[in-house]
């Protein structure tokens, strides 16, 4: 079997001088160096084109992993230590359960107080209690069905009928039944047809029809919470933001446009992170608009994220623009080690910052020292690649040294603004609920169905990303909706416990 050999440019242009200086015809001469230089054309041909459909793939599968250590066989990455066993039988503590009932059982024989049973001497007293967790299983929504005993008079035919219990409620449908609805769709992506299938077989009936009603009237008390979330996103020192496709089917386009998306942003400050969604037709740059028209003027320009598209930026409020430094990265072949492994040392740089938890002066003191030297490098090698004609600047690889090169001075802002980051990752997580609705519920039927989609997405990732029960939350809003028009300020995801608590009777 022959042996496969690399042909590079290098050696390509060496074995055709040789040609030249060969006794050979001429004839023969110019024959052998179009063949050779062919072979190497087809070689190229064939590696771009391979790219590009690796590049396909990841797009249509997902890639599994980007990480150098995975990418290039000969990258070394320093060993994890070793965890210690947990202790106990589960992966999870009881302090997790923070959503399950607490039923206290108490002592059958003794009390605090009593004297010990085993030695006679001590008394008892309280101590942590031994917790066990049982799991069971329910439907999301359950029913009660409440059978008033009714009496009737023998004689003049009068009947009596027992009065609901307070607990009985007033509606058919109570505010936790449509948090939950909202939460399954919005926040888990169940489209309404499987919540109607599971809930049909497990004997409590709930159509499609009657979930979207219960979603459309639940959004109006919600609605003054996501306009005071969108203008508190709006006061953010950083701005994550990025698009994905949506389709809307009664979509009224503006004659000009035909195509819809959704925009996902993510707020930052120093207290809080705020989720968004648009869905519509405008780009992400225009959303950023709307959006920033409600900042207050006395502040500074915002940190922008994203990546290089200039749909992205607002054209008519300016920010320091930031674009990211994984985007930069996909548009490599994974062959390309050298580049790989200059950015995993960035990302080293940057990780150490976060677990030293190195205040914003500090991270961008220690990236000047560290990383900015790597980059720096960098950008040297990709010029070289260029004006030592080693690279096509038309091929895979040219491409994506061409998009580092003219976009440096926004990859590379961590270097210079305290508090940018290095990617956009943040957002494109955010942006994975509304690709798990695209995936499950296919589309938004009308503007009005994709703007509530948007309201309850945006409350609903911002309560995760505060760390707050996303039910409950919900919950409240519905039941304090007075209160909420009154002050929205007080009802956002990380202060609505206190307004509860004040909101309850002595």
């Amino acid at each position: 079997m022959t042996e496969r050999l690399s042909l590079t440019r290098e050696l390509t242009e060496e074995l055709c001088a040789r040609v030249d200086v060969s006794p050979l015809p001429d004839a023969d001469r110019t024959l052998l160096k179009a063949c050779v230089r062919y072979c190497f054309a087809l070689g190229e041909a064939y590696n771009e084109k391979s790219h590009t459909i690796k590049k396909l793939l990841r797009i249509i599968f997902g890639a599994k992993t980007e990480k150098a250590d995975k990418i290039l066989p000969g990258f070394s990455k320093k060993p994890k230590k070793e965890k210690s066993p947990s202790r106990g039988h589960g992966r999870l503590g009881a302090v997790s359960y923070t959503g399950g009932k607490k039923v206290t059982v108490s002592h059958s024989a003794l009390k605090s107080g009593d004297c010990c049973p085993e030695c006679q001497k001590g008394k008892l007293y309280p101590t942590t209690p031994g917790v066990t967790i049982r799991i069971m299983g329910d439907a999301p929504l359950t029913a009660t069905s409440w059978e008033c005993e009714k009496l009737r008079c023998n004689a003049c035919g009068e009947i009596f009928t027992a009065k609901l219990p307070d607990t009985a409620g007033q509606e058919k449908y109570d505010a936790a039944a449509g948090a939950m609805i909202t939460l399954l769709k919005y926040g888990m992506g169940l489209p309404f047809h499987r919540l109607e299938a599971l809930q049909d077989a497990l004997g409590v009936p709930l159509p499609a029809s009657t979930q979207w009603d219960i979603v459309e009237k639940n959004a109006k008390p919600a609605h003054p919470a996501y306009k005071e979330l969108m203008r508190q996103a709006a006061q953010g020192e950083l701005i994550h933001l990025d698009d994905t496709t949506m389709r809307i089917l009664a979509a009224v386009n503006d004659g000009e446009r035909s195509g819809a998306f959704t925009t996902g942003m993510l707020s930052l400050t120093d207290e809080k992170k705020i989720a968004l969604f648009f869905t519509g037709h405008k780009h992400a740059g225009e959303n950023l608009t709307d959006l920033l028209a409600q900042r207050q003027k006395d502040l500074a320009p915002p940190i922008q994220m994203c990546d290089a598209l200039s749909r992205n930026v607002s054209k008519e409020f300016a920010t320091l623009l930031a674009n990211c430094l994984s985007h930069g990265r996909r548009n490599f072949p994974d062959e390309c080690g050298h580049v790989i492994e200059l950015l995993a040392k960035v990302y080293t740089n940057d990780a150490h910052a976060k677990k030293e938890k190195l205040i914003r002066e500090e991270r961008l003191t220690y990236h000047q020292a560290e990383s900015a030297p790597v980059m720096e490098e960098l950008r040297a090698w990709m010029s070289a690649q260029f004006d030592e004609k080693k690279v096509e600047p038309n091929s895979g690889l040219g491409k994506a040294f061409t998009y580092m090169l003219k976009h440096w001075e926004p990859l590379t802002l961590f270097l210079r603004v305290p508090g940018a980051p290095l990617d956009n990752n943040l957002v494109e997580q955010c942006l994975k609920m509304a690709i798990r609705h695209r995936r499950n519920s296919l589309f938004y039927r009308t503007l009005h169905g994709a703007y509530i989609g948007d309201l309850f997405m945006s409350l609903i990732h911002t309560c995760r990303l505060s760390k707050v029960n996303p039910l409950h939350y919900l919950v409240a809003l519905q039941q304090h909706s007075r209160e909420v028009f009154k002050d929205p300020s007080a009802w956002l995801p990380w202060n609505y416990e206190t307004a509860l608590t004040a909101a309850r009777p002595p």
